[in-house]
């Protein structure tokens, strides 16, 4: 047994010191149960708290030894132990907070407004804990003696001590500690009013035939199913949940009802009610700033993006703008060339924000001849979903076997055992494929389990969790996804991969990589997806089986950058948007959201004809998420991930391994031993070009 071990074995035997006579099943660390996953089924509402508490007081005990210890600091009393300070925190915070996304209900609302002030109090105190950042401290003032990935551990946690306040006075200490806590506050309440007002604010109920026109028949069934499972047999019911949303707005004839459908989804939380989100988006943005100026930074922005691979606002502004102007352009071409194809329906009417998806679902089928539900009836998502497994195999050598003796946190999940291709076991998969009433909208990635590489050479695997709101199968048709739901499926699907492959013996390291590289490994896996090769293996008609014709992978390949503007252009709207809420300062006073989001949209000539892909008071992603002052990451992330998989294009193979071994080894596996540009240049040899991004969606 080596000393680092030796070390760490004391560390987690405070951490285990739980006493488990309540029956708490939270309060075990680990749980017996196969793969070691939560037993879900065990889990009662009255034990979070008590084992939130428990498992906080361990980490004050652990906090405490290293602060305490009169040896002089060294990476293995000091930093490692740190590192390895909060397992069981760990598994109780993703297991709840996984949950709340998932499973959300009253209960749930209530517990996170116990929790989340538990939380941001013990994270204060420990990195506003004076002793402890002096060793921290001190062991930084000595890293030259360190190895690489040491000393990148050290730096890191010296940073995120005054990032964090360490270096305040204690005054100011307190005035951060408020802040904090009303920003989780406000946070969990904004996205509390989103899920309530996509679910309760507005529904659509049909009760007469003639204003399903032009609807398809698997979109009417799903919602004379959804209507029947709400008591309304005998009529159709549409909701704002998009794979109801979204199929609306492009096939139905009804334009009263499209716009008013359109016109709800865009006023979600928005009517000076009790759902109203438009004093969580003022306060969130002035705590923020304010919080933002006491650490010493002009902005939220500026302190938020200074961890990023773009450092500064400015240079994040730099990629918008760069890709803004081309993408306003070709919206305003797509816009002239509806009008003037609309004009041949006599439709004399001036196309608004809620006829563009109808009249591009016609224009596609009258350029292209083809329309978006002949090609989703190729694709059943069991076998996206297996040829999105093929694809992993072909790159990454690793198989997938379905397991159903686990623990589900709710009857939708699929659970699949990953292995390398030796056979060595890499972790598990949970899908939760379709929308419910208690599961907040999107699409998402997380994980139960964290990977990490131990000191005595064992692993502990990761068991990841993809959750969507993808189309639901019908009494007589599979679950059929659109074109979109099916990248959205590879999407998420690379994020569970850097999951699986991560490799590193510190946590704060392993994985651990700055939010305009997050979805790089996810988009990437996006270029695979429509790829003929790949759709050959899984596009099968659901009805005939037969596989996917090439004449209709040509119209798909054809109509790869048809829309662009629009969707290139609503997605940076709203990450300009996103700037412009996280650039004021803590001395800006914003009284009317409304008023301010439509000046920012002025300001960079938004046509009337197209919404941001996200209006401030349902922005969950930067006001209940983790990407505040970061939405602009997606366009990042897309500049290196169109330019990586432009290197397997480039090789004649897409499926080329020694590329795919590299990208696994330094993109994914140990991206977070070095600064993500160095690791980037590992693999590609250069720094990324603009040029592939703009290519990718027709803009160049």
């Amino acid at each position: 047994m080596n000393k680092l071990t030796t070390i760490i074995m004391a560390s987690s035997a405070l951490l285990a010191a739980c006493e488990n006579s309540d029956q708490n099943i939270l309060k075990n660390k680990t749980f017996d149960t196969p793969y070691g996953v939560v037993p879900f089924d065990q889990i009662k509402n009255s034990d979070y708290v008590p084992a939130f508490e428990a498992a906080i007081a361990d980490v004050d005990k652990t906090i405490q030894l290293i602060a305490g210890n009169r040896n002089e600091p060294t990476f293995e009393n000091t930093i490692i132990p740190f590192d390895r300070r909060e397992e069981h925190l760990r598994v109780l915070t993703n297991l709840f907070f996984n949950l709340s996304e998932t499973e959300r209900c009253d209960t749930m609302v209530t517990l996170a407004e116990t929790i989340m002030p538990m939380l941001n109090k013990a994270s204060d105190d420990v990195y506003m804990n004076k002793e402890l950042f002096e060793r921290i401290k001190a062991v930084y003032d000595s890293r030259a003696s360190l190895d690489s990935i040491q000393q990148r551990v050290t730096e890191l946690y010296y940073n995120d001590f005054v990032r964090h306040g360490a270096l305040l006075s204690e005054a100011d200490q307190a005035t951060l500690r408020d802040y904090n806590n009303q920003i989780s506050l406000l946070s969990l309440k904004f996205g509390t009013n989103m899920l309530e007002e996509t679910n309760q604010s507005y529904r659509l109920v049909i009760d007469t035939v003639a204003d399903l026109a032009g609807l398809p028949e698997n979109v009417i069934t799903a919602a004379a199913e959804r209507a029947e499972k709400e008591g309304l047999k005998g009529k159709w019911l549409f909701t704002l949940h998009n794979a109801s949303l979204i199929p609306f707005l492009q096939y139905s004839d009804r334009r009263d009802l499209r716009k008013a459908m359109f016109d709800a989804y865009c006023t979600r939380a928005n009517h000076d009610d009790e759902r109203d989100n438009k004093q969580n988006v003022l306060q969130l943005a002035s705590l923020r700033a304010k919080r933002a100026k006491l650490l010493g930074y002009a902005n939220h922005a500026q302190y938020v993006i200074a961890e990023n691979m773009a450092a500064t606002p400015e240079a994040a502004d730099s990629l918008l703008q760069m890709i803004w102007a081309p993408a306003l352009k070709k919206a305003k071409a797509e816009l002239k060339e509806l009008k003037d194809f609309a004009w041949r329906y006599n439709y004399t009417t001036e196309i608004e924000a809620s006829d563009w998806w109808y009249w591009t679902e016609k224009l596609r089928k009258f350029k292209f001849d083809l329309e978006e539900k002949e090609v989703s009836e190729y694709f059943v998502l069991e076998n996206v979903q297996k040829g999105m497994f093929d694809v992993a195999n072909k790159l990454y050598g690793i198989t997938f076997k379905k397991v159903d003796d686990v623990p589900h946190y709710n009857a939708d999940n699929v659970v699949y055992e990953v292995s390398e291709a030796d056979g060595t076991y890499l972790g598990l998969i949970y899908f939760d494929w379709h929308p419910r009433s208690t599961k907040s909208g999107g699409a998402w990635c997380t994980y139960y389990q964290e990977p990490l590489d131990n000191f005595d050479g064992s692993r502990t695997p990761c068991i990841a969790s993809i959750v969507c709101n993808f189309t639901t199968p019908t009494a007589d048709t599979p679950a059929l996804l659109s074109t979109d739901e099916v990248q959205t499926m590879f999407h998420e699907f690379g994020h569970s991969l850097q999951f699986l492959f991560t490799k590193g013996q510190y946590r704060r390291t392993a994985g651990v990589v700055p939010n305009d590289y997050v979805e790089m490994p996810s988009q990437i896996m996006e270029h695979w997806a429509l790829e003929p090769e790949v759709l050959r293996s899984f596009a099968k008609h659901y009805k005939t089986g037969e596989v996917i014709p090439d004449k209709l992978i040509e119209k798909i390949e054809r109509t790869r950058t048809f829309n662009q503007g629009f969707a290139t252009t609503e997605l940076t709207a709203a990450a300009l948007l996103d700037l412009k809420w996280h650039t004021l300062s803590a001395s800006d006073n914003v009284t009317d959201v409304n008023e301010f989001e439509a000046k920012a949209m002025n300001e960079i000539g938004l046509i009337n004809e197209i919404r941001p892909r996200y209006r401030s008071t349902y922005f969950a992603h930067i006001f209940d998420g983790g990407y505040s002052a970061d939405y602009y990451v997606y366009l990042w992330a897309e500049l290196l991930d169109c330019d990586a998989y432009s290197a397997f294009k480039e090789s004649g193979d897409i499926f080329n391994k020694d590329l795919a071994d590299s990208f696994r080894k330094n993109c994914l596996s140990e991206v977070g031993n070095d600064t993500p540009t160095n690791q980037y240049l590992k693999f590609r040899g250069r720094k990324p070009i603009v040029d592939y991004l703009l290519k990718n969606r027709g803009l160049e």
